[in-house]
């Protein structure tokens, strides 16, 4: 056998590059010596041909984050796929833009009842008015993102997808209307839309994504939806004093060992477990036996544990209904849920162990149960805590929800989940939901103005602490507002001490059960309307967090207000200010 230098005597390669490849030639199999070759192959060709990467934008449209994160996931999987990818908010982007691109993906949720969400509602109404835009040489696949147990679910993503035909795009992949359980869906659809536009490009152009043999090893990967991280409750104290109407807990979690990091604005996402008493009843209603064995997406669990840790047994909707009565074959079923107003009355409140009772079925078998159910989607919570404040601790400030309907008592699944079943000591599955938007300013003198009433509170916790931890930080003000000052003025003594140390400039509290007439935080913003609006000329950033459906629309209309009379303009001059403020990530809201 010749131990001769296989590499020819005038080989371009240095003498420490024929070294390195004569000792790792010989290791090499003939499936793993064609790749190489024809990975060669691929890159000379273009090289020599001098093809650019073809250009693909990712627009989206995000609430809560999980959009923008698709989308960010998305421009990866371009880019290993050879495309020039970038990622764009609807925020920051004129519909007249698209005309000028050839590849794009759009990932859209939908808000509240139909609605587009935050950083789209200008882009939407301009997208959707336009009559002139032609959209023709433009290839495009639409994502939605949206919750079953909406009316309108997935209506910006069909909106989108109608609006991008009629102007002249093409459709390369059919568009995808996701659950809360959105993973595999995305998966699926990322990979059929970026298999199109690849195809269309010209397989010359793009750069093989097909996995080398010679990588034995995945990288670790990161906690996640799919791959949560079970923290550690270090304690829970109820905020609310003795007295009070309302259950309000702070929560303190151990993120020791996760390499997990967020930021102030930012959510953790909780996977809860459903109640004993919730399973229990309606095991008992089926009278199906607890151990036996069902298979959801070719994973197998007993009933009591699909029922307890992976199904969503307590919210109904219409496509709920819709696949158990396929079993119960109800006549009066089939009435409700195709009468829009009693279906809105009777799902109100009620759960799925009440339609179980209402309308039985002569014979439902454990698989069959399980198949009328969703996934049980985590719940999102605003981040309290600054990491700042607080290294290796995640805390949160979570109202429990407790009522009756219906001669039901009822609880709220995660958050009686973190306030009844789990011990201190004892993990709870999480991981980090990013918000990018909802972000103190980068510059830490710029003045700050927060609006939290109630769990509305717990963002602004956080950019108190860090605030606190910046040096010759800006000014900040806070309007907090609750039921009685006496038993629900959350985190009081941190606050007035904040105060006190000139971490918090200034205070306002509306504690609306205290007096005959109810005071609301957009009634202390009024007050304070001179003062507020010369904040917001000094160039102050105005944020929001609570409830969307009253306080929010409530505090924006004060806002309006505001400025139209202390800035003397016109209502349209004051919508103007407004938008200017939102185009310039001055006016955010994390509502729920």
């Amino acid at each position: 056998m010749s131990n001769k230098d296989p590499l020819q005597p005038s080989s371009p390669l240095s003498e420490e590059q024929s070294k390195a490849l004569n000792k790792l030639l010989p290791t090499l199999e003939g499936n793993q010596l064609d790749w190489i070759a024809n990975y060669l192959n691929n890159l000379r060709s273009n090289v020599a041909i001098g093809l650019a990467k073809p250009e693909l934008v990712v627009l989206f449209g995000s609430e809560s984050g999980n959009a923008e994160a698709l989308a960010d996931q998305s421009v990866k999987a371009a880019k290993k796929s050879g495309f020039k990818a970038q990622s764009i908010s609807m925020a920051d982007i004129k519909p007249a833009k698209l005309s000028t691109m050839h590849n794009l993906l759009v990932i859209i949720s939908t808000w509240g009842e139909g609605d587009p969400p935050e950083n789209a509602i200008d882009f939407y109404e301009e997208f959707t008015a336009d009559n002139h835009l032609s959209l023709k040489g433009l290839n495009y696949s639409v994502l939605g993102l949206g919750d079953t147990s909406y009316e309108h679910f997935c209506k910006m993503g069909k909106d989108f997808d109608t609006r991008l035909e009629v102007l002249g795009a093409t459709r390369v992949n059919e568009r995808k209307d996701c659950d809360v359980d959105y993973d595999d869906d995305y998966e699926q659809w990322i990979d059929n839309s970026l298999a199109a536009l690849t195809k269309i490009a010209g397989s010359s152009s793009i750069v093989t994504t097909e996995k080398s043999p010679l990588l034995s090893s995945a990288p670790i990967e990161p906690y996640s939806r799919k791959n949560p991280f079970p923290a550690e409750l270090k304690e829970r104290v109820l905020l609310n004093g003795k007295g009070s109407a309302k259950e309000t807990i702070h929560l303190e979690f151990s993120l020791a060992g996760s390499g997990m990091d967020y930021s102030v604005g930012d959510a953790l996402a909780v996977l809860p477990h459903n109640a004993k008493d919730v399973v229990h009843s309606i095991i008992e209603v089926t009278k199906l036996n607890p151990e036996e064995i069902v298979s959801l997406k070719s994973e197998e669990f007993s009933v009591r544990d699909a029922l307890t840790r992976h199904l969503d047994i307590t919210a109904i909707s219409k496509p709920v209904l819709t696949r158990y009565n396929e079993f119960a074959q109800s006549k009066e079923l089939d009435i409700l849920i195709n009468d829009k107003d009693k279906l809105s009355d009777y799902t109100f409140g009620r759960q799925i162990v009440d339609v179980l009772i209402d309308f039985p079925a002569e014979s439902i078998d454990a698989q069959q149960l399980v198949s009328i159910m969703r996934k049980l989607p985590p719940r999102l919570y605003s981040i309290a805590s600054s990491p700042k404040a607080h290294q290796g601790e995640v805390h949160l400030t979570v109202g429990v929800v407790r009522y009756n309907t219906a001669g039901r008592e009822r609880k709220g699944v995660c958050s009686s989940f973190l306030a009844d079943m789990v011990e201190s000591g004892q993990p709870v599955d999480v991981y980090i939901s990013p918000n990018k938007k909802f972000r103190l300013p980068d510059n830490s003198h710029t003045p700050i103005i927060m609006v939290g009433p109630g769990t509305g509170i717990a963002p602004f916790r956080a950019f108190i602490e860090e605030r606190a931890e910046q040096d010759e930080a800006g000014k900040s003000w806070l309007f907090f507002g609750d039921q009685h000052y006496l038993t629900d003025f959350l985190y009081q003594s941190e606050i007035q001490g904040y105060l006190a140390d000139g971490v918090l400039s200034k205070l306002d509290v509306a504690f609306s059960r205290d007096q005959a007439e109810k005071v609301y935080v957009q009634d202390k913003m009024l007050e304070n309307a001179t003062e507020l609006y010369q904040w917001l000329e000094a160039g102050a950033v105005f944020y929001v967090c609570g409830d969307a459906s009253r306080m929010a629309h409530d505090v924006d209309a004060a806002l309006h207000s505001i400025i139209k009379n202390e800035g003397k303009m016109d209502t349209e001059k004051a919508e103007e200010y407004v938008k200017s403020m939102k185009s310039e990530n001055r006016y955010l809201r994390d509502v729920y």
